[in-house]
């Protein structure tokens, strides 16, 4: 199989203007269609469907997209505090938006899956995640090699985001509370463990 190449941070873009367009149609009082949403987001009918399977997927995404935010604003008050309790306070807040908007991510995720990647050049997630993280770790950035912080950045990839909830909530029965705690222990532990690892090997230049 074709490995799939990562979406352009302009179909990434084209991505968000069209759940913003949505956004901005539902505010209305009304459900819109693939086409009006396209033409709100000034791109083309048949890109709109590149990115989103139909108008469903599409308007599932709308809640989940607004209620993240800008990340970095989510840290405008504390520019430079302990990054094991910013990753914590990031994790919070992600799985907050997880578990109130849990209906929406399931239809994310089943249309997400069963989208063809290696024949498929739009992107197949925002990937809201990843932003949040480097928000989280900016004060600690400059501490690691760019393998390192790329690393770190993967690992706790894998704890933020709906994925983990579907293994709690479906695989190991555990409800929110009780998953959060989980969660807030691997990140924090996550990034002790990469901080420690960096502060023991020889100061060089990153690379």
């Amino acid at each position: 199989m074709k490995k799939p190449r990562p979406p352009s941070n302009q179909e990434l873009r084209t991505r968000k203007d069209l759940l913003l367009a949505a956004g901005r149609l539902i505010k209305q009082g009304r459900k819109p269609t693939m086409d009006e949403v396209a033409a709100a987001a000034l791109v083309s009918r048949a890109t709109a469907y590149r990115c989103f399977r139909n108008v469903d997927a599409l308007l599932a995404e709308v809640p989940i997209d607004e209620a993240t935010g800008d990340p970095a604003a989510a840290f405008a008050a504390n520019p430079a505090g302990d990054v094991e309790t910013r990753i914590d306070e990031a994790e919070a807040a992600m799985h907050k938006i997880i578990y109130e908007n849990e209906a929406q991510l399931r239809v994310m995720l089943a249309h997400s899956i069963g989208r063809d990647r290696a024949n498929d050049r739009a992107p197949v997630r925002q990937n809201r995640r990843s932003p949040l993280i480097a928000a989280a770790l900016a004060p600690a950035h400059h501490r690691f090699k760019d393998t390192e912080y790329a690393k770190l950045c993967a690992a706790l990839a894998l704890i933020f985001g709906p994925e983990a909830m579907i293994v709690f909530r479906d695989v190991l029965g555990l409800d929110g509370p009780a998953a959060r705690a989980v969660k807030s222990w691997a990140v924090r532990a996550l990034v002790r463990a990469a901080l420690q690892e960096t502060d023991d090997k020889p100061k060089g230049r990153r690379k």
